[in-house]
């Protein structure tokens, strides 16, 4: 892929996302029908997908960004329905659909199909995050989605290997790939955690915001190399590079909690701008790599309408197992009383969103391409030209159908996050209440410590630290104030008229600095540094009304 199409393509897939957001629009679903449509047209440079750029490049940042947000606690509590959905949910479909593709195709071999099965099993859940933040999912029901798509990359891309060494004439039994599975699990987090243990303990001796990051930027790369490359026993073993980002992502999240808060503030916008970057590249990616399958179908010297209409059982397939399979996976342990006690049941139309929402994405696309072109023996790859046809015809219709009806069907069902943000609002105000308390009792002992610390008056220390009390109280009322406010009533309310008028108050200040650096009276550097202030003030009351309004 040439640079410059590249970053063609990445303007493009940005813009569309620029205006995704700004009419409230999925982005994903945009970039993926705009790019179907600009593949057609003639002329336009083709792009064809690098596996290699995908799987190393591109999937390493957006899993760990998306473990870095997740909750370890939630992770933890959640483990039983995460590991079924994305381990042996993806075990049963690539054998489901391997079954399937060897029916429809009787002459394509059955290692050739489970190929196929693995390439299409693992849901990516880059689109149902979205539409699920959007739309207000349940909190446990997002931590379930995103959980899958944790862990369930590493699954399907375990058995892919396991398929491809099948095809190529290296293939051992079942007992070897069941071995081969384990030793990726456990060598991958294994790499994962004590890279990430290593990195916390660099980023608190370094107490520097910039390098810090810098270093966090590296890890999700750093890690799913070291792993993959990792083969203690033979070349058939190595660790899962997917594991390993995801247990470095979910360990330095959790201790990013306790980092100072110019390096979270810091994290938190560097990893946000690369979700909306790799997430626009990936999703254009896959529209435009249509003229490359079609090419291949037509190759085959299979009928086409064979091919289309197989590929069209394979994805009403693929759709179709998911339904029931949630429902066991979450009825069954409760039947038979596995796992000890657990939570109550979840209700059905939850699971129903659940079944609902397993479109399939690039990596799915990035496998299929990565299918070596012949064999050790020199011999064609039986069914390349399959693969990729099937994967892209999953990956495109389950985002396209299952993406553009997922939020009609949240909201049918009425499947809302209304009992988390009642405990949420409880929550709040029980550490609010605490946090008070504890500063007031700090504010008792302070005054003292103000008269020897800095040589004061007894009675000036005292107007410090009763002015520090009043400030104190006031926060925490105002808070209490706006957490039992409803939505309509906190856009109305005192609270937002006050950060609404400091924030003109700001923009007026900023203004008059601008203006006196027009007349030459503020250097350049003394204006960022004062812009700075100004900018971290105004970021405050607005990330505070948001926070009250959400």
């Amino acid at each position: 892929m040439e640079l410059l199409t590249l970053m063609g393509v990445l303007a493009g897939a940005l813009g569309l996302t620029a205006i995704a957001r700004r009419f409230n629009l999925s982005a994903p679903l945009l970039v993926v029908v705009v790019a179907l449509a600009v593949s057609f047209i003639p002329g336009v440079p083709r792009v064809q997908m690098e596996p290699e750029l995908i799987l190393t490049l591109v999937l390493p940042p957006l899993l760990y960004s998306t473990a870095r947000e997740s909750s370890f606690a939630q992770f933890k509590a959640a483990a039983r329905p995460i590991i079924g959905l994305g381990v042996v949910l993806v075990v049963v479909t690539a054998l489901v659909v391997g079954f399937i593709v060897h029916l429809l195709l009787p002459d394509l071999p059955m290692a050739s199909a489970f190929v196929l099965g693995a390439v299409v099993s693992p849901p990516d859940a880059v689109t149902a995050a979205a539409i699920g933040r959007r739309q207000r999912l349940p909190r446990r029901l997002m931590t379930v989605l995103t959980g899958e798509s944790l862990v369930n990359d590493a699954a399907a891309l375990t058995l892919y290997k396991i398929g491809l060494a099948a095809v190529l004439g290296a293939a051992g039994s079942l007992g070897h790939g069941i071995l081969v599975f384990l030793v990726a699990a456990v060598l991958g987090i294994g790499v994962g955690l004590g890279a990430a243990v290593l990195v916390a303990y660099i980023r608190r001796k370094l107490d520097d915001p910039l390098v810090e990051s810098a270093f966090g930027i590296i890890v999700p790369f750093a890690v799913y190399v070291v792993a993959e490359h990792l083969h203690p026993f033979s070349a058939d073993f190595s660790g899962s590079g997917v594991l390993a980002v995801v247990a470095a992502g979910l360990y330095l999240g959790d201790r990013s909690l306790y980092a100072g808060p110019a390096t979270r503030v810091q994290d938190s916008s560097v990893w946000a701008s690369f979700d909306v970057l790799l997430e626009a590249l990936v999703f254009a990616l896959m529209g435009l790599q249509l003229p490359f399958v079609l090419e291949s179908a037509n190759e085959n010297a299979r009928g086409n309408w064979q091919l289309f209409l197989s590929a069209i059982a394979v994805l009403a397939v693929t759709i179709a197992i998911r339904f029931p399979y949630v429902f066991l996976n979450a009825y069954l342990p409760h039947a038979l009383r596995l796992f000890g006690r657990e939570r109550e049941r979840p209700p059905t139309r939850n699971l129903l969103v659940l079944s609902w929402a397993g479109m399939r994405g690039v990596v799915s696309l990035a496998a299929a391409a990565g299918v070596p072109l012949v064999t050790h023996s020199g011999q064609p790859f039986p069914g390349r030209a399959e693969i990729q046809l099937f994967a892209f015809v999953v990956a495109i219709g389950t985002v396209l159908i299952q993406g553009l009806t997922l939020p009609a069907v949240i909201r049918k069902l009425d499947v809302h996050d209304k009992d988390d943000a009642e405990q949420d609002a409880e929550e709040e105000m029980a550490a609010r209440e605490a946090a008070m308390h504890a500063a007031l009792k700090r504010l008792d002992q302070l005054t003292p410590e103000l008269c020897d610390r800095l040589d004061i008056p007894r009675e000036k220390a005292e107007r410090l630290v009763n002015r520090l009390r009043a400030l104190v109280e006031t926060r925490y009322r105002g808070a209490v104030a706006a957490i039992s406010l409803s939505a309509e009533e906190r856009e109305s309310s005192p609270h937002a008229a006050f950060v609404q008028a400091r924030r003109e108050l700001l923009l007026v200040q900023r203004e008059t600095m601008l203006a006196q650096r027009a007349e030459g009276k503020l250097d350049d550097e003394v204006l960022r540094k004062v812009l700075r202030e100004l900018d971290l003030e105004e970021l405050a009351l607005s990330d505070t009304l948001t926070a009250r309004l959400s």
